[in-house]
């Protein structure tokens, strides 16, 4: 029996569900942050401190979420971040995840951690979807990732720019995070419980990472991610790099992990099309800003230059419209998008994404509005959110 998903209420719904099905290894892996995790929990957090100011008794019919993401129609103002190990929150759910963005209307990102590769994904989908890029030492490498999503026809790349070296995080050392995940007894024991997710995953043959083992030199086996991407990604990418990948590439460049004002202005100087505001979801440098803290004084640096994104923190369609509100032209979902893949797979994907457009339709209907585009600062409360300087 299908389970009625009308009664999935809240993001928070299908993460408790996530938590009771997705093995302790990748549900901690989803839900962590660096070090103390305080810029983690800081992302929702300072989401929560800014206010709306509520207007009555005005005409609310016929309102619209609809706008432009790199040129691109999309639904509502959000996309679906790249994630690694998708794949291992549900068998082949990469693959699933870009159906229910796909058929949703918003765009959706592979990592290149991703268990599906690109070829897997391109061939279950039938619109352009977004590759996110991380640079590792063998360039050559990264020249035909890069040459394989152009033969896929992926319509943007995402260069992730703030992983040239990987931030510690607690959980995943201990739980000895790795895809396929190793046969110790802790696993086996812990797997046991989890009947359903192994179920679908001895029927799939996708439990590696796709875009890289058979294509990266002296790649068998990711046994031990942290050791591997240690040894491969390459701590000396600079902007010299990004003007290589751009000219390389040809299309659509969005860098992320930007919060920085300079570095927003050195993204517009090198030809970036968009920056996503990010601080890898609290999962890199542990005592950072929050993503929404530091977005005012990029927004102010790059006025219109550049489509300014934001990711960190966007659990609920509130914080998406607050985003909109303080300036920036879209916002990217992981956690939350995992959150309901874990728990029910594509239809769980497709109740993500529900929740979130309507709360945030119903956010900006309540502030008085019914067009995101005229959607602004006036329906914050002053003094509740941060602004430049």
């Amino acid at each position: 029996m299908k389970p009625d998903l009308n009664k999935v209420t809240c993001i928070e719904d299908l993460h408790r569900v996530f938590r009771c099905k997705v093995p302790k290894m990748f549900h901690e892996y989803v839900d962590s942050g660096s070090w103390t995790e305080s810029t983690w929990r800081a992302n929702s957090d300072d989401f929560a401190a800014i206010k709306f100011r509520q207007k009555v008794l005005v005409d609310l019919e016929n309102r619209n979420l609809v706008t432009q993401m790199l040129g691109q129609d999309v639904r509502m103002p959000i996309a679906i971040s790249p994630t690694g190990f998708t794949g291992m929150m549900h068998a082949d759910g990469e693959i699933l995840a870009a159906r229910a963005a796909e058929k949703f209307g918003v765009p959706y990102t592979l990592s290149t951690m991703s268990i599906c590769s690109l070829e897997d994904v391109a061939a279950n989908t039938t619109k352009p979807f977004w590759f996110q890029l991380y640079v590792m030492r063998d360039r050559g490498f990264i020249a035909d990732l890069i040459r394989r999503a152009k033969a896929v026809n992926c319509s943007a790349l995402v260069l992730t720019a703030d992983l040239q070296i990987l931030g510690q995080r607690h959980k995943d050392i201990k739980n000895g995070l790795s895809a396929p995940p190793r046969p110790t007894l802790m696993n086996m024991l812990n797997f046991a419980l989890k009947p359903e997710w192994c179920l679908k995953m001895l029927n799939t043959q996708r439990r590696g990472f796709g875009n890289i083992i058979g294509y990266a030199k002296d790649v068998e086996d990711l046994s031990d991610v942290g050791v591997w991407t240690a040894k491969q990604f390459d701590p000396r990418l600079s902007w010299d790099d990004v003007s290589w990948i751009k000219e390389l590439w040809g299309g659509k460049l969005v860098i992320k992990g930007i919060m920085d004002a300079e570095d927003a202005k050195l993204a517009v100087q090198h030809g970036a099309d968009a920056i996503i505001v990010s601080n890898h979801g609290g999962r890199q440098l542990d005592g950072a800003l929050s993503s929404i803290q530091a977005l005012p004084n990029i927004v102010d640096a790059v006025g219109d230059k550049i489509e300014v994104w934001l990711d960190g923190g966007i659990t609920t369609g509130q914080s998406a419209l607050k985003a909109w509100a303080m300036g920036a032209r879209g916002v990217m979902i992981g956690r939350a998008h995992l959150y309901g893949l874990g728990a029910y797979g594509e239809a769980g994907v497709t109740r993500a994404l529900e929740i979130l457009y309507h709360e945030m339709d119903f956010s900006m209907a309540f502030a008085g509005l019914r067009d995101i585009q005229d959607v602004n600062r006036d329906i914050l409360v002053k003094g509740t959110y941060p602004v430049a300087g």
